[in-house]
């Protein structure tokens, strides 16, 4: 049984009688498609066995882009304390993860000359993967977390942190307390904000006149080249580009001095970000960027509008290599119980008609299902056991992590494959 709420997305949709959403940027009517993935449940809601006998909610998963100042968003249909309230995802579970936060810690920690008298302070600091290696070297640090059962891994780690959601109202809290930052700290949580006016409006608050703000997220450019709709979830509300992310912050007081690309997350960005006033010059990378932006054409709405033929196309592209292995009579399983691969198999339909189960190293997920598609999860131990002919990776952007932790499995001639950006077998 499923159960779709749809009142929202009517009320939503233009041409459909009522008014359209408003952009959360600059709150000009929402009425471009740039992908439209049907109906998913919430990305990260497992189901625990005694659920499956009910009902699942489902919401729209239809982007919009805004004819005005080009962002990418999806209406808000669920709250981030539907979404947050009890989160299964732990960044620790990630080694290459872990990894790229303590390269992180040691860049910035060098370039801005953070030491024992520096404040840190991270949004979104899950259990606290990033914040124990400036701990380590004696900075001051801070976690602001709203799932309490992730914000408790970090404390049990020895990690001060608040569980609460992060805006102008916590901003002006903690500078009140003495915690205003040299450093503020946001990976991959821009995105997942449904203010985002708010939450610039507390990074100006709580950074010092001479702070610094850093914030990675997935980068636009890269989810349109590489067919990456499966980064499409309800928890991510806004696809930034770094034209669309400056407009944000620069309507708080805030100018991007520099940015790099990397290679996280299928291609993501980070941005260094300070007071407009402060002393920080721009480098040249950030004039690049945009000229790059503009070139890939990200200041064109067509260029937007494109993208939901490519996704279609994408599952086309999958279904047929899944169907040609089941019909050679091959096993198929799935790595990674990953929120990507939620928004990926509903929106091909893709069930236990298709794969036995999947595998993920977190014991949160494991002995549960997931969502919508109900596919079970066990330990990456069952792989072993059962010895599947195909090994379906859905976080590809590990692909070469979790290649290298399944690597037993070519022994019996197990092809590992990741769907995106095309179906194509590891070498």
């Amino acid at each position: 049984m499923r159960s779709i709420s749809v009142t929202e997305e009517v009320q939503a949709s233009p041409g459909g009688g009522a008014d359209p959403p408003r952009c959360r940027c600059c709150s000009s009517p929402l009425t471009h498609t740039f992908v439209d993935l049907g109906a998913s449940p919430l990305a990260n809601s497992y189901l625990e066995p005694a659920q499956l006998g009910g009902g699942e909610t489902f919401y729209p998963l239809h982007v919009r882009v805004c004819g005005k100042c080009l962002l990418v968003q999806l209406p808000t249909f669920a709250s981030p304390e539907e979404i947050f309230g009890d989160y299964a995802y732990f960044s620790s579970y990630s080694d290459s993860w872990v990894e790229h936060a303590r390269r992180y810690v040691e860049l910035v920690a060098d370039r801005f000359a953070l030491d024992g008298s520096s404040r840190v302070l991270e949004v979104a600091s899950n259990d606290g993967y990033l914040l124990q290696f400036f701990q380590a070297r004696g900075v001051q640090t801070l976690g602001i977390e709203p799932a309490a059962n992730v914000a408790a891994a970090a404390q049990e780690r020895g990690i001060r942190t608040v569980v609460d959601f992060f805006g102008e109202r916590l901003a002006r809290t903690l500078y009140d307390e003495g915690e205003a930052a040299d450093l503020v700290v946001g990976n991959n949580v821009f995105a997942h904000v449904p203010d985002i006016h708010d939450f610039a409006e507390g990074l100006r608050r709580i950074l010092k006149p001479s702070g610094v703000v850093t914030m990675e997220f997935p980068h636009v450019l890269q989810l349109i080249d590489e067919r990456q709709f499966d980064t499409i979830y309800h928890e991510h509300f806004s696809y930034f580009s770094l034209m669309s992310a400056e407009q944000v912050l620069e309507a708080h007081g805030l100018a991007v001095f520099d940015v790099e690309e990397l290679s996280t997350h299928g291609g993501s960005l980070r941005l260094y970000a300070a007071h407009s006033e402060g002393p920080h010059e721009p480098t040249a990378r950030v004039e690049e960027l945009r000229a790059k932006e503009r070139t890939a054409g990200l200041d064109q709405l067509a260029t937007y509008l494109r993208f939901n033929e490519t996704a279609r196309a994408a599952k086309r592209d999958l279904l047929a290599f899944l169907l040609e292995a089941k019909r050679s009579g091959k096993s198929i399983v799935g790595y990674g119980a990953a929120a990507k691969g939620v928004t990926l198999l509903n929106f091909c339909g893709i069930g236990t008609d298709f794969l036995d189960y999947v595998v993920d190293r977190s014991p949160h997920k494991q002995g549960r299902y997931l969502p919508g598609v109900r596919v079970p999860i066990h330990a990456p131990e069952r792989i072993a056991e059962t010895k599947p002919d195909v090994l379906l990776v859905l976080p590809w952007n590990l692909a070469d992590e979790i290649a290298e932790q399944m690597a037993f499995s070519r022994s019996w001639g197990c092809e590992l494959v990741v769907p995106i950006p095309e179906v194509s077998v590891l070498g």
